[in-house]
């Protein structure tokens, strides 16, 4: 783990942003139980590809896309517990940090693991980002 005051500025990248931090495995829960409506989930982390690519890519991508009913982060290295806890209702899918998931009525519809964002940047993720909000989570028109 690193000290608290390092990685105070990577989480505030994503709180301004609106985006719930969720620091215990009790606060998963609370947040992730299967209920109705979509949840971004965002696993934070310190690497350059969460500095340089995902953090980057998640603002843009919120700036044009449909927006979830929740948005959430854990912060993998820091938060052990709140992580494991979230990475456990991505069924079916490795542990992966950084790592972007949607979860519509409480169960995993998206995941972009690390894989497919240090290999890519920024613009890259963010349009693959805002296609899968725009996909998972856009509202139904209003008749």
């Amino acid at each position: 783990m690193y000290p608290e005051i390092m990685v105070i500025p990577m989480r505030q990248e994503l709180t301004r942003l609106g985006i719930e931090e969720l620091r215990t495995g009790e606060a998963v829960d609370l947040a992730l139980k299967p209920q109705s409506g979509t949840a971004l989930v965002i696993v934070n982390s310190i690497c350059g590809c969460a500095a340089g690519r995902m953090r980057p890519a998640v603002r843009m991508a919120l700036e044009k896309a449909a927006h979830p009913d929740k948005a959430f982060t854990v912060f993998a290295g820091q938060d052990a517990e709140a992580t494991e806890r979230a990475r456990g209702y991505f069924t079916g899918q490795p542990p992966s940090s950084p790592s972007i998931a949607i979860l519509r009525d409480g169960q995993l519809v998206y995941m972009m693991p690390r894989r497919d964002i240090e290999s890519r940047e920024a613009p890259a993720i963010a349009a693959e980002l805002k296609a899968a909000l725009d996909k998972f989570c856009a509202k139904p028109a209003e008749v």
